[in-house]
């Protein structure tokens, strides 16, 4: 049986996400699922996360993170499947992106 093609996903999770943990729950989560990629937090005060892996490990991810750690409180979780390209050698915790200071 051929191996799934790899995917990658772009989420974003809306809620009461950050100063409770979120980002290390994300990183754990992600490579307990041998995911590569990225999280960070938002200016906004989201939490965004890139991922590639398998579709149904993405999966599992995207439902993880609709609960989170136990101080979160996630309202929305938006997300969207692109191809992988490999680019990921791990999954990282990123700094908060403050682009919305460049404007």
């Amino acid at each position: 049986m051929d191996k799934p093609e790899s995917k990658r996903v772009h989420i974003k999770v809306e809620g009461h996400v950050q100063g409770v943990g979120f980002r290390q729950f994300v990183f754990k989560t992600a490579v307990n699922l041998d995911l590569t990629g990225w999280v960070r937090n938002t200016f906004e005060g989201d939490v965004e996360v890139v991922a590639e892996g398998e579709p149904a490990v993405l999966d599992n991810l995207i439902s993880a993170l609709h609960k989170g750690p136990r101080m979160a409180y996630v309202t929305n979780v938006k997300f969207a499947f692109q191809p992988a390209n490999g680019e990921f050698p791990d999954f990282r915790v990123r700094a908060t992106d403050l682009c919305a200071f460049s404007g």
